[in-house]
Formats: C-alpha cells, structure tokens, sequence
C-alpha cells in the first residue's frame, strides 16, 4: 500500500471506524464492510494523486463511482458503496476535515431491473422502417401522418430525448446546417443534442410535405394556428404525451417487436447503443441531460454475449 496513503488516509479511516462502532453502535459485520469500502475508495483517490480529503472534488467522486459500474459491479453494491462515502464524508465534515461534502449530490444509480428493455439496433431500424415506403420519391408524397411518424421515431432515436421533450421542440430549436437540436429537459434547463443525417433527412422531408398540410387542418375558430411546434396531431395542434405512446405501440406492432415498449425504450436503446459502441460516459451524460453521471453509468452494464466476445478476443488463453 502507498505511503501516502498511510499517512493521509488510514489515520481519518481509523478514526471513523471507531465513530460508526463505538458512538453509532453499527455492528461489526457493518463496521468491516465500511473499512472495505473506504479502503478501496481511498486507494483509488490515492492512485490518482488526491492525497488529502480536502482535494476531493463531486467530479472525483462520480468518476470512480462510473469505474464501478466499468467493473461490472450491479446497482445495489455500487449503492452500498455510495452510501459508504456518504458516511464517510460527513464524518470528514464533521470534524473539521474539509468545508464542505463533496459526495452530498451523488445519488445512487438506479437499479437495472427498473429500466424499460432497450430494443436491439435491428429492432429500431424494423421500428422505423414500418413508418415508410421504399423509395424517396414515394415517401415524399406519403400520407403526412406516416411522414410525421417517421420524423418522430427518428428524431427520438437521435437525440434520446425525453418525450415530454419531444414534443415541447419547437422549429426554432432545429439547426439543419449544424445538425443539433436544443431540447428543454426537468428543470427548464436546455441543452444541445446531435442530429444524424437519417434524422436530419426524416426532419426535412416531414417539415416540407407533411407539417404544413396537418397545421392547415387547424380549426382557426377554436384557436390560432399552432406556428411552433414541431409535431402536429392531425386536428394541427401539437402532439400530445399520450399520442406519442399510442404511435410508438403501432409501429412496434407492425415491425413485429414482441417487447413491450413505449417512449421512453428509444431513449434507453439511444443510450445502450451508444455506450456499446465505445461512446464516452461522459459524452453520454450529456446527451441523456443527465446531472449526475452516477445515473449514466447504469447503461455501462455488460451483457454476457459481449463479456464473452470480449472475453475470446482478449484472453491469452480463450482460444
């Protein structure tokens, strides 16, 4: 063990095992798991040259809690050891260690199970593909409620939007010539999100030959055009919540996917995909508007058939 480590780390560690023991009275059995949790954390802070608690930073903190989740290690020991830190911090805090608690915003990831099952990469584009016909000049002419479906389910897929952000977008917030598009997550807080070309395309086609002719079917008496939105319904007003859910479900009932899905599975499948694809966690975060990365890192999980791969093209002895 590092020098630096007995001498910056063990003392306060020693310390705050007699505080959880002796004046919390937690049990021996918790008392061990906290020294195991705390020693890992501390070494790892160590490694990375954060000799002193009061160098720790919130940033410090979630990154190691992401190379928890690169381990493979599930949300409930993750949490645990979160909840280690937690403790361990407000000790720290409370004898004058450091100003502030830096683990104060880490919040434990939530647990696998509670995610909706992200679609495989074919079964978005069979999503997709069910909204269209073959060719683009058939497209162009198509029905502007399938021309809108198509747009949507791409445009949900690109951004990994939440749909409630979906459909506030307004055509102010598309830029074809940068590809992005701002989107208004919890919070009111805006941030930018990249455009493929397919979505870009889907966009175009939809703002063209669809939109204009759903926002003329807009009953001028009851209320003014909607000159915002950027999805209609087909009585021209913008697309609600529900309505999302109801063409989401068709479209994976004509595309055969037996999975059951609703909006929020195209965020998730947006994000899997990405990380499965050697995206950063961190660049992902940003995309999802996550505020912490701790909730980010649950899409770092590793399925068995990519352990494996994994596992037959990087083991010296798998061959």
């Amino acid at each position: 063990m590092p020098h630096t480590e007995q001498t910056a780390y063990s003392r306060y560690l020693d310390q705050f095992l007699v505080h959880i023991s002796v004046e919390r009275g937690l049990s021996d059995a918790t008392s061990r798991a906290y020294a195991a949790d705390i020693r890992t954390y501390t070494r790892w802070l160590t490694e990375r040259g954060i000799h002193e608690p009061k160098e720790i930073t919130t940033s410090d903190i979630e990154l190691y809690v992401t190379d928890l989740g690169l381990q493979g290690q599930s949300a409930r020991s993750i949490a645990r050891r979160i909840a280690s830190i937690h403790e361990f911090h407000k000790f720290l805090l409370a004898e004058g260690r450091t100003s502030h608690d830096p683990s104060a915003p880490i919040t434990p990831p939530k647990a696998a199970s509670q995610l909706p099952e992200a679609l495989t990469i074919e079964e978005v584009f069979a999503l997709i593909h069910a909204t269209h016909t073959d060719t683009p000049e058939e497209q162009a002419t198509a029905d502007p409620i399938r021309l809108r479906d198509r747009a949507l389910l791409e445009f949900m897929y690109a951004s990994a939007g939440r749909v409630s952000e979906i459909v506030g977008a307004n055509l102010a917030d598309i830029d074809f010539d940068e590809r992005v598009a701002r989107l208004i997550g919890k919070g009111d807080k805006q941030r930018l999100v990249p455009l493929g070309s397919y979505a870009c395309d889907a966009l175009r086609i939809y703002l063209e030959h669809a939109r204009p002719a759903l926002q003329a079917k807009a009953n001028a008496k009851t209320a003014p055009p909607e000159t915002h939105a950027i999805f209609l319904n087909k009585r021209g007003r913008r697309l609600s919540r529900q309505s999302v859910w109801e063409i989401v479900r068709t479209y994976a009932e004509a595309a055969g996917i037996r999975k059951s899905i609703h909006p929020h599975t195209l965020r998730h499948s947006c994000a899997t995909h990405l990380i499965q694809g050697g995206a950063d966690v961190r660049a992902v975060q940003e995309l999802l508007g996550h505020a912490s990365v701790t909730t980010t890192q649950i899409y770092t999980h590793v399925t068995p058939q990519a352990l494996m791969e994994s596992y037959l093209l990087s083991h010296p002895r798998a061959k």
